[in-house]
This record gives structure tokens, C-alpha cells and sequence, in this order.
């Protein structure tokens, strides 16, 4: 049994695109950056935090009780790191948003997603954590096509205040990496570490991936 330990729809919609079957407990988890992490470390820390948030939860005790098959937690986390090197969560406001879109635009930045399983066994823990980075080339907007774009609501809620899915598509003349890692899920690295893990429990060999 799998479980995505996020609220996203992208990564419900993905996951489903990618033709997984899985269950849905979201992670409460502060996204606050810490003094001195880096990007990387950041997501890896926040995806692992929402896997073993909903891996304690009674929720999920109650799920895992009705199921007999291992079970796997999917906990993500993605950020944009502008050019300047400045982390780019969720803009606050329009105001947020806009300067956000300003730093991206007429350069190229970067996409990092944090990946991790949690797989809870009888004996221990299975934890696996990976990052994917991909490179975002964006054209400059106008100030018009930019309040705009702000006026649609589309940036809030998003990381770097953009979906690449959406109407900024339309600046975006090429990537480097994997697409479905900007949208907010690496499908390949994914199914990867799944399999991995997956391999593992049927092994019962019990890895403890410690993140720095």
C-alpha cells in the first residue's frame, strides 16, 4: 500500500497519471528554511519530516491496521532557488509574488524535489531520501502580462509563485531535467526509489538513510 504524505493535487494528479494506486494523509509540517541549510538539504528535510509525521499519526496506525501489504509513505517537497541563490517557497502575498516572478525572470534557475519513503516495518524502518534538480529558463514579462498573471491567483499556493503548468508556461521556452519534477514530482525518481524500497522489504533488508 502506498500513502502520499501531501495535500498537493499535482502530486495526487501525477501519481495517478503515473497509474499508482495509493491513500491520501496529509503532513502538518513547518517549511520554515533553517539558518545555514542548503537547498537540497532543505527539501530532503521537509519531505522526510511530512514521511515520518504521517508515519506516527494515528491515521495512519488506523490504515495500516486494515491493510495486511507493507506499506510505503511518499513524502515531497519542492522549492525553486532563484538565480541570486535565494530559496523561493510560497509567496505570501501578490506583492511576494511579483518579486519573486522579477528575480526569475530573463534567466535560468533551478527546481529541486525532495523525495522520501518511510516504509514502517515490524522490525525497524526502511527510509529513503533523493533529490532531482531541474533547470527553468524564463523569459521577462512585461509589467502588464505580469499583473496579469498575478491577477489570475494561480502563483499563491505555489513555490516560486509559478506553475509551469499554467499560464507562465508561455515564458518558459526550455527546460533542463525532468518536467514532472517542476510540476512537483519526479515520476522517475519515484518509482525508482519505490521499487527500491520495495525490493528491500522483500529482502528484509532494513537501511536507515540519515540525512545531514
Amino acid at each position: 500500500m502506498l500513502v502520499l504524505a501531501s495535500a498537493s493535487p499535482r502530486r495526487r494528479d501525477l501519481l495517478t497519471q503515473a497509474g499508482y494506486t495509493f491513500e491520501v494523509l496529509p503532513a502538518d509540517v513547518p517549511e520554515e528554511v533553517r539558518p545555514g541549510e542548503t537547498p537540497i538539504g532543505y527539501v530532503l528535510r521537509l519531505a522526510r519530516e511530512k514521511a515520518e509525521t504521517v508515519a506516527a499519526s494515528p491515521e495512519f496506525a488506523a490504515l495500516r491496521s486494515r491493510h495486511d501489504e507493507p506499506t510505503l509513505i511518499l513524502g515531497a517537497d519542492t522549492t525553486v532557488v532563484a538565480p541570486n541563490g535565494e530559496i523561493l517557497g510560497k509567496p505570501e502575498d501578490d506583492a511576494d509574488a511579483t518579486r519573486m516572478l522579477r528575480l526569475l525572470g530573463g534567466a535560468t534557475h533551478k527546481v529541486i524535489t525532495g523525495v522520501a519513503i518511510v516504509a514502517p516495518t515490524e522490525k525497524d524502518t526502511i527510509t529513503e531520501v533523493a533529490a532531482e534538480v531541474t533547470w527553468v529558463t524564463m523569459l521577462t514579462p512585461t509589467d502588464d502580462e505580469l499583473a496579469e498573471y498575478i491577477a489570475t491567483g494561480e502563483p499563491q499556493g505555489k513555490a516560486g509563485a509559478y506553475a509551469i503548468q499554467g499560464r507562465v508556461a508561455r515564458w518558459i521556452p526550455r527546460i533542463h531535467g525532468c518536467y514532472f519534477n517542476v510540476v512537483g514530482l519526479p515520476l522517475a525518481l519515484v518509482a525508482s526509489m519505490l521499487e527500491g524500497v520495495e525490493q528491500r522489504l522483500r529482502a528484509g533488508v532494513i537501511p536507515q538513510v540519515v540525512v545531514p
